[in-house]
């Protein structure tokens, strides 16, 4: 029986990891897949077969994770056939992946020291999509821990020391398929054992945690249906929002604090008071540019006389969706041509140079917007600064498929590392309550109406180890991986 040519088996491998690492109840079993790519790529017989397979899985496993994407450039440009240009993305992540693996491969040329090099340098990758202009850390494998107790380990490491178990897991069982779990009579099976002890520990940790214990604050969420490209091209009027809007938070208790989702509020940046909100609450703002200043996405708390207290501007840009490279240089006629195309001007939203949390009566919310919930550091920023609830007005109606589940997953695990409530406001996503556990407490998920809940988060204080120390432990454990896997070909 004639084998699959090594492209088409890597892209499947990736293919089925990325299949695993999509928000089920199963994603845990990324780590078999993941055995399967650090074992097929560091069994080349070439330095630059390794780079080459996992450039293949690569864009298997991001076409397979991010495949949603296809769908939003679609609707987006109004011709279903544009999805393909998502390609371009997998091409790149799976070139990333690649650019990693040369350096290692050459640096340990046995296939048992190159498991671990590339486990390690997996995690430092993961590591380095967080940072810079175009950061998109969407496929980060703690992810997948998320259905098992051990996702508490988050508290400790962040979300990078569950990419770390599962990681060093598949490397381990990656050993064991090629042949040979360590190197020495004295040190076989020691991988593999160590994994164990490691999964026994995580587990344990997890279903010793409890949830904390702090005064409710009262929260009325809204989950609204308004379509985003109508909100783009200006067919759905700010006039028409705003009024169901305010009708449907007349459900409010004469405690809630009222939420509303990301932009659902557009004032010009001069004004101090937002008599159209109900109050007291936090909503997202969309400031409109002008001829000095670029347009702004902005988190408010607005009290009960409608004046504004405090505010962020949006810490990170969504890549190529609220932040276009060379816009004003080079690519400026490039854009220009797909901007005719959707119809409406592509944004250029001004960054926020520091963000606090929002004070309203006397707590501090830790607000953030939409893609912000993605990055650990800044709901670790505003929780070091004092935040006793976190609070992520959103939308998700740009979003198609899994892009929804896996977009409010990450938010889950935010909760986690801070040990904080955690309450969205969306559109056309997951609304309402996660405890610090990461537990979805009371949420509406569907429904094609605009729905309000009543939702009871607590205020808590204190400081976990990560929100402490941040991705430290997770990146030491990284490179002692690829130094594991020095240490192995030199005994070798």
């Amino acid at each position: 029986m004639p084998s699959l040519p090594p492209p088409l088996l890597a892209l499947l491998l990736g293919a089925l990891l990325g299949l695993c690492g999509l928000p089920l109840s199963w994603s845990v079993l990324s780590v078999l897949p993941l055995a399967g790519v650090l074992a097929y790529a560091a069994s080349a017989r070439t330095v630059e077969g390794v780079p080459g397979r996992l450039f293949w899985s690569g864009v298997g496993y991001f076409t397979v994770h991010l495949w949603w994407l296809t769908a939003f450039l679609g609707k987006i440009f109004n011709f279903p056939p544009t999805g393909v240009l998502a390609f371009v993305l997998f091409i790149f992540e799976g070139i990333f992946l690649a650019v990693m693996a040369y350096p290692l491969a050459r640096l340990v040329r046995t296939p048992q020291a190159r498991i671990w090099a590339l486990a390690g340098g997996w995690v430092v990758l993961e590591w380095t999509r967080f940072l810079g202009p175009l950061s998109f850390p969407w496929p980060t494998l703690g992810y997948t821990l998320l259905p098992t107790p051990a996702i508490q380990i988050a508290d400790l490491g962040g979300v990078l020391l569950g990419s770390v178990l599962v990681a060093g897991t598949a490397a381990a069982l990656s050993g064991a398929l090629l042949g040979g779990w360590s190197v020495g009579k004295q040190g076989r099976g020691r991988p593999v054992v160590l994994a164990a002890v490691c999964w026994t520990a995580a587990l344990t940790y997890g279903f010793t945690r409890t949830a904390g214990e702090g005064p409710v604050q009262p929260m009325l969420v809204l989950r609204t249906s308004f379509d985003s490209f109508s909100r783009a091209t200006g067919d759905l009027t700010p006039e028409q929002q705003l009024q169901a809007q305010r009708d449907v938070s007349a459900l409010r208790g004469p405690n809630d604090v009222l939420v509303w989702s990301e932009t659902a509020l557009t004032a010009p940046a001069s004004g101090t008071t937002l008599p159209q909100f109900p109050g007291p609450g936090i909503s997202g703002l969309g400031v409109p540019p002008t001829q000095s200043e670029k347009q702004q996405n902005t988190v408010v708390a607005i009290d009960a006389g409608g004046q504004v207290t405090s505010r962020n501007h949006k810490a990170k840009l969504v890549p190529f969706g609220e932040y276009f490279v060379l816009y004003d240089n080079i690519l400026r006629h490039a854009y220009g041509l797909i901007e005719n195309v959707i119809g409406f001007r592509l944004p250029a939203v001004e960054p926020a140079r520091s963000i606090a949390p929002l004070t309203l009566d006397g707590v501090q919310y830790g607000a953030y917007i939409c893609y912000d919930s993605v990055f650990p550091w800044v709901a670790r920023s505003l929780t070091r600064q004092g935040a006793q609830v976190l609070v992520n007005p959103s939308n998700d109606g740009w979003y198609d498929g899994w892009g929804v589940q896996q977009h409010f997953m990450m938010g889950r695990v935010r909760a986690i590392e801070n040990r904080r409530w955690l309450v969205r406001s969306v559109n056309k996503g997951v609304a309402g309550a996660v405890n610090d556990l990461g537990q979805p407490v009371k949420v509406i998920s569907s429904g094609d109406t605009i729905q309000a809940l009543s939702v009871r988060p607590k205020l808590l204080t204190g400081r976990t180890v990560f929100n402490r120390v941040g991705d430290w432990p997770a990146l030491l454990l990284a490179l002692g991986m690829i130094g594991y896997g020095v240490r192995l070909d030199r005994r070798w």
